[in-house]
């Protein structure tokens, strides 16, 4: 695919900051809007390495344990120790690395990378579960529930004691104890620029009327080389794939209209299915993480309890009939979702 990489590559960033300016609060004439407050307030969650953005809260490690064994211990393992599918969370934390600030294991021939082994900082710890956990249900966990999670994980490692509360003054004191908290190395010619830009040059300012056109084309030889584009496209939104059955250049290369199929029940519970992430673990036919729907099929067919037992499967997770990687649950699926989906996957999970 041939195109001028420099000019696309300018316009496509002045259209992306152009779109973050409402976000920002920064409003253009005829773009968008200035964001409310609570919008910002919705997107501005981060917590920084100096702790800015932390919310006040706390938590004890007695109740991150609680909390682990209900939210966390189906993916991470009871202890932190994970399994063949999520990288360990505890290990490789030795007392002379909380003396020292520095992860001797990482150093070695044979390092444990953990994330309580490699982290400089608890705040990029408090953050990520706080922004990204659980894994099915992200951003459900309160601010308290945060503090004890980190506050469990931070005991795992013998960096807080069984009885330590965590709260946003505490952590400010386990920051001087995390093991690899001396473990940043700079790279002064990417970070330190004396106050100077990292980006040196003159700005245009003028002939701001004038605008790009950004194209791209595929060379004659390779156009169909993996059929016509615009039979492949979806069947529904803005997008469409040009014929790529006919030669640039000859004027027939507007995109084929397509009859709009009529969707299938099978089509619209495979989608529901996707969107919940079902497929993000499952091949239709084969396995990916966990079995593949047909195979499932398989196994129950004639069992007459088999939706039910698979409904509350699905909602409450489970581990040890297709193997010792366990499948989180999915409390935040409704029964009426549940039924569908299991009823799908038990007539053979079709596609269409």
């Amino acid at each position: 695919m041939s195109r001028s990489p420099d000019r696309a590559m300018r316009l496509a960033f002045a259209f992306a900051f152009a779109a973050l300016l409402p976000m920002s609060g920064i409003a253009m004439d005829g773009i968008g809007r200035a964001a409310t407050p609570d919008e910002i307030k919705a997107w501005d969650i981060d917590v920084r390495p100096d702790f800015t953005g932390l919310p006040a809260g706390s938590g004890t490690v007695a109740e991150g344990e609680v909390l682990w064994e209900a939210k966390c211990a189906s993916c991470h393992g009871s202890f932190g120790e994970s399994n063949s599918v999520f990288a360990p969370l505890v290990g490789g934390v030795s007392k002379k690395d909380l003396e020292t600030g520095r992860s001797a294991t990482l150093a070695s021939d044979s390092p444990t990378r953990t994330a309580l082994s490699m982290s400089p900082t608890v705040s990029t710890l408090w953050d990520y579960i706080n922004r990204a956990m659980p894994w099915n249900a992200p951003q459900s966990l309160s601010t308290n529930e945060v503090y004890a999670a980190v506050a469990y994980l931070l005991n795992l490692s013998d960096i807080v004691p069984a009885d330590f509360t965590l709260d946003q003054n505490s952590i400010r004191e386990v920051q001087k104890r995390m093991p690899n908290r001396n473990g940043m190395v700079e790279f002064s010619g990417l970070w330190n620029r004396k106050g100077k830009s990292d980006v040196i040059a003159v700005a245009c300012m003028k002939d701001c009327a004038k605008t790009a056109a950004i194209s791209s084309f595929l060379p004659d030889f390779a156009r169909n080389a993996h059929g016509n584009l615009a039979l492949q496209s979806r069947e529904w939104g803005p997008v469409r794939g040009a014929n790529t059955e006919v030669a640039a250049g000859t004027g027939a290369t507007a995109p084929i209209k397509i009859a709009a199929k009529a969707v299938s029940a099978a089509a619209t519970t495979k989608k529901l299915a996707d969107g919940k992430g079902c497929l993000a673990c499952h091949g239709l036919a084969n396995k990916v993480v966990g079995p593949g729907f047909t195979d499932v099929a398989g196994k129950y067919k004639g069992d007459a309890a088999a939706q039910k037992k698979l409904e509350v499967k699905v909602k409450a997770g489970g581990a040890g009939v297709w193997g010792d990687i366990p499948m989180p649950p999915q409390a935040g699926l409704s029964d009426a979702d549940a039924t569908a989906i299991v009823q799908w996957i038990l007539n053979g999970a079709a596609a269409e």
